[in-house]
């Protein structure tokens, strides 16, 4: 190049003298100072600019932490009672029963003489007095709530007679201001005229429950015989039409006279499968609905004894859904209970017990919308439960002159405690989350319907009864499991590919291979996950055995080939350059790989009859579903080798080569410097790939969404889907109500998550920092 072409600061005079004299042109000491003053200024600039990164980025990590903590706090609150109002209803009639309207407006005291009287709930002042139609001269003897939801009660006489009945609102608006006007009444879905149970018997308990157009009642009378009824309602044709038709009820009854009975309770569960008898002592037995109408001599089926040592029932109620019987007891316990079946065998198993106090349980209210329920004593102390999570809200003195009656709201936002007769006083509930609790979420839990505790998620339900499962021991593990079974395939392949690549292969071959692999991880996951679910699971699924023999026979056939390769001839070995010796594999992968699947069908036939997935699932009894975590394994593997891979091969290249030449130099052969020198150098960068690759697999979402059933299951099965905290979080985040149980406990699921990578970036960090140490005097 030209002198005159050089930059001021860099010319040089060239003589073609032997002395060849260089002369270098000095900066003057302003413009020396000028960029003195401009390094100084970049330095702090690239300073400061680094440490406002780094320190953004722990506070962006600090601020997720703390707003899924924000939203996550809640869950574990408890509930808050304040006082609303008092007030004397001025009625002498004892209470059957108190029931507040939907919204909070209005309540209903249901007396023992008949009248239904319906009252302002915040002011008690009377807004309609209705008397239930009951026959001249009968008197009321037994009561019967069929649930709080449909509002329908049995009233059992004197007569041996029952009389069906509702409490309701009309609801209309006001014109001009759109207020809400409600207007009580009582009235009678099965029809004005009693039903007869016992002839001229006195009723001494009744039960009533109800589906749709379908009723049941029992009864037992005075002298202890128990009659069953049901009705349907049959409605005419003529009725749709208006045209003077209407409706019938078609009547069974049932007298079992061979049934003798004292002055036992009864209940009918929710399905209306079970007669529950149960006497003074505690004394449960069951008798079947389903044969008592039919077989000529029923007799009870499952008996169980409710209560513990000497203790005796005091109030008895099903909760929400009708599965679960809640007994308290005259020592201040309360316990729930609920139909098992094993083994062809049904039970009536105590579930959980609450201690409320050691004063008698007065009254149980469930509520109507969750599985808890509201209970207070003889000292007039009322307690807050949830069966579910095993958790107690609330505990506090709410009555003080001996309550005898409690409602709850339906939305459980109001409750109204009657001490005395007609003395109530209203109490506003706070209790969102009473359904959430540490062994809820992490420890098994015996859900209604269920033989024995276990793990299980279902957030969700068609009905009102369903009683959610918020374990997250289920989406914990199918997050791991996804992980394991993607890093069983991933770190092999990437970890020795990376080995190779940077070691081993020729630096022509490593500049087109290197950015290949890379490249892998420019695909989305979405499109992974695509073609995993449509294409790649139909795939595994009919080639099952193809791909076994493929992961058995290709490593195989590599490990011969190379055998025989080094049995070659130096002189042809050495036609081949060093590092490009790969090369030679693509055939014999191509070959072994379509041999394996040809195979395949000769060997299904000969060992696994023809069906390799069949034979799993009915002979070996292991399930196989089409989309399932090997598919998971192949597809996330490959989304994660790129990742490994380049984190690995970069430790691995950059590992200082005087290290490696002088390991040769001493005579060491290049695999014994791969192994003692090249590796532990390079062990930090590879363990670091491990566990970023690792957090990758864990926080992975659409690849296991697609590729999997998203079952939340726990089983280790290859063969079986799974459910991650991630997938779950992508699919039920959009279909949540805003500030929810369901709703936290999907921010919840969030911080667990966040837990798990933070925790495994954590461990990889202490790990790498201590490999770097132990390494780096080498």
């Amino acid at each position: 190049m030209p002198a005159d072409n050089l930059p001021e600061a860099q010319s040089r005079l060239i003589d073609d003298e032997p002395s060849q004299s260089v002369k270098v042109s000095v900066l003057s000491s302003e413009k020396l100072a000028s960029r003195r003053r401009w390094r100084h200024l970049s330095d702090k600039t690239a300073k400061v600019s680094i440490a406002v990164g780094g320190i953004s980025v722990i506070v962006a990590i600090l601020l997720i932490f703390a707003y899924l903590f924000y939203e996550v706090v809640p869950l574990f609150a408890g509930a808050t009672v304040e006082e609303a109002a008092s007030y004397d209803l001025q009625d002498s009639s004892a209470s059957l029963h108190l029931a507040i309207e939907e919204q909070s407006e209005m309540a209903m005291r249901l007396g023992d003489d008949g009248v239904a009287r319906f009252f302002d709930l915040e002011s008690g002042e009377n807004a309609a007095t209705i008397a239930v139609k009951v026959p001249s001269g009968a008197t009321i003897t037994s009561f019967a709530l069929d649930s709080e939801q449909s509002g329908l009660f049995a009233l059992g006489l004197n007569t041996g007679e029952a009389v069906v009945a509702r409490y309701a609102y009309d609801t209309r608006f006001a014109q001009l201001d759109n207020r809400r006007i409600l207007t009580p009444k009582i009235d009678y879905p099965f029809g004005e005229i009693p039903y007869t149970l016992a002839v001229d018997k006195p009723l001494a308990s009744i039960a009533l429950r109800t589906s749709g157009e379908n009723m049941m009642l029992a009864a037992t009378a005075r002298g202890g015989e128990l009659s069953l009824l049901k009705a349907s309602k049959q409605t005419s044709l003529f009725a749709a039409f208006d045209l003077g038709g209407g409706a019938e009820f078609e009547i069974e009854e049932r007298r079992l006279s061979g049934m003798t009975l004292g002055g036992e309770q009864l209940f009918i569960d929710g399905d209306r499968f079970w007669l529950f008898v149960i006497d003074d002592e505690g004394l449960a037995r069951l008798l079947s609905l389903r044969t008592a109408f039919t077989a000529p001599n029923p007799q009870f089926e499952v008996q169980a004894l409710l209560t513990a040592g000497r203790a005796n029932p005091t109030d008895i109620s099903f909760l929400l859904g009708g599965i679960s019987l809640l007994v308290g007891d005259d020592q201040g316990a309360i316990s729930q209970w609920f139909l098992t079946k094993r083994d062809d065998t049904v039970a009536l198993e105590k579930i959980r017990s609450f201690q409320d106090s050691a004063s008698p349980v007065v009254s149980l209210s469930p509520e109507q919308r969750r599985k808890s329920f509201v209970s207070v004593d003889a000292q007039g102390v009322v307690s807050l439960f949830n069966t579910t999570a095993r958790r107690q809200a609330f505990t506090g003195q709410l009555a003080v002159d001996g309550a005898c009656a409690l409602a709850i709201s339906p939305r459980g936002d109001a409750l109204l405690i009657e001490s005395g007769r007609g003395q109530m006083a209203l109490w506003a509930v706070e209790n969102k989350h009473p359904e959430v609790s540490w062994s809820a979420l992490w420890s098994r839990v015996w859900y209604e319907g269920y033989s024995e505790p276990d793990f299980i998620w279902q957030s969700s339900a068609a009905t009102n009864e369903f009683e959610p499962k918020y374990s997250l021991v289920p989406l914990s593990f199918g997050t791991l499991k996804a992980a394991f079974y993607a890093m069983l395939l991933a770190a092999p392949l990437a970890i020795c590919g990376a080995i190779f690549t940077g070691y081993f292969m020729a630096p022509m071959m490593r500049r087109k291979v290197k950015p290949l692999i890379e490249l892998m991880e420019a695909l989305p996951t979405v499109v992974l996950g695509f073609l995993a679910g449509l294409w790649l699971a139909p795939f595994v699924e009919n080639n099952l055995l193809g791909i076994f023999s493929v992961l058995v026979i290709l490593p195989l056939s590599i490990l011969l080939m190379s055998f025989f390769w080094v049995q070659l001839p130096s002189e042809l070995r050495h036609r081949i350059p060093d590092g490009w010796e790969a090369g030679i594999l693509i055939p014999v992968i191509v070959v072994f790989t379509a041999l394996s699947f040809a195979i395949a069908a000769p060997l299904e036939a000969l060992f696994f009859g023809g069906d390799m997935r069949f034979y799993l699932t009915n002979e070996l009894g292991i399930n196989y579903d089409q989309r399932n975590a090997m598919v998971v394994g192949f597809a996330m593997g490959f989304a994660v080798i790129p990742t490994i891979f380049s984190i690995a091969e970069d430790a691995i290249f950059t590992v200082p080569k005087h290290l490696t030449y002088g390991s040769l130099a001493l005579g060491a052969t290049p695999w014994q410097s791969l192994y003692r020198v090249v590796l532990p150098t390079a062990s930090p960068g590879i363990f670091s790939a491990l566990m970023i690759g690792m957090g990758r697999a864990v926080g992975e979402t659409m690849i296991v969404l697609m590729a999997t059933g998203n079952t939340p299951i726990m089983d280790i099965n290859i063969f079986e889907g799974m459910r991650t905290l991630a997938a779950n979080i992508a699919v039920e985040i959009p279909e949540s109500e805003v500030d929810s149980t369901h709703y936290r406990i999907l921010f919840l699921a969030a911080l667990v998550l966040f837990m798990f990578t933070f925790m495994f970036n954590t461990v990889a960090e202490v790990i790498r920092q201590r490999l770097r140490d132990k390494y780096s005097t080498i």
